[in-house]
């Protein structure tokens, strides 16, 4: 973890050596995407719904939506966010049928909304400071996005619920996912969320060779894991492999911010 929460420590600690960090626990916490899109759980700590009465006065945007169904059909599609917004208030985690609103652009999100998520300024002040690319991710857990690596520096963001993030270094990712790609076959590159990742046996072969041990991280001294609650946020590094589930109950979501590699010396 990182000693403070300075955009300079993350910075010379973090993004400069290339070096997978934890920031300090609830380092974002006043975002007021957490502060308005989700509303705590009286029973349960570190659980949240979603602030309907907010989100649904922006129900006609148009969201990417994964879908994943109690008989293994997995499609993507586009969708009105109230649609997805009316699933989360009639499903639970026993729900099979099941919707993801996964790697939605924060560009083509209502102005509104995109405010409410500002770059935090370990971004603009890191690389040249310009965003490659801002994902939102909301579903319910469980919720799995599979083994893969960016092309670009990702600081990870937790705005409600909780995730556990496995990472892995890159020489032992790129072993493991050799290793999955010759049981099955095949040669492919390590697609971010490709379809057959979602699906069927590279699936089921992915996800035992990174979770199957339980606590323990495949890789050794080569990965680690982290939990995430509201608020907190590790930094993935561009080329370290990683794989990431959401637990709990309730609502879990977090934001993605990508920025360039090159550093901003100015």
């Amino acid at each position: 973890m990182l000693p403070n929460s300075s955009p300079s420590s993350f910075r010379d600690l973090a993004f400069v050596p290339s070096t997978p960090a934890l920031l300090p626990r609830a380092t974002f916490k006043n975002l007021p995407a957490i502060q308005k899109w989700f509303h705590p759980q009286a029973s349960k700590a570190n659980q949240h719904n979603a602030a309907h009465e907010y989100l649904r006065s922006f129900g006609a945007a148009t969201v990417p939506l994964e879908y994943s169904s109690s008989t293994h059909k997995f499609i993507r599609s586009q969708a009105p966010l109230s649609l997805f917004l009316e699933w989360l208030n009639q499903s639970n985690s026993e729900t099979k049928d099941r919707f993801y609103l996964a790697q939605a652009s924060l560009d083509d999100l209502p102005q509104a909304l995109r405010s409410d998520l500002p770059t935090p300024a370990h971004v603009t002040l890191s690389g040249r400071g310009d965003i490659y690319a801002t994902n939102l991710w909301i579903g319910r857990p469980p919720t799995y996005t599979p083994l893969h690596r960016d092309p670009n520096p990702n600081l990870f963001v937790q705005l409600a619920g909780s995730k556990t993030v496995r990472l892995i270094d890159p020489s032992a990712g790129q072993s493991i996912f050799a290793r999955v790609q010759a049981t099955l076959g095949e040669v492919a590159s390590a697609k971010f969320r490709g379809e057959e990742m979602m699906q069927g046996r590279e699936k089921e072969i992915l996800e035992k060779e990174v979770w199957g041990g339980g606590s323990e991280v495949e890789g050794g001294s080569h990965g680690f894991e982290v939990q995430l609650e509201a608020g907190d946020a590790v930094f993935i590094p561009n080329g370290w492999w990683h794989s990431i589930k959401g637990t709990g109950d309730g609502v879990t979501a977090s934001v993605s911010s990508h920025t360039s590699m090159d550093l901003n010396i100015g």
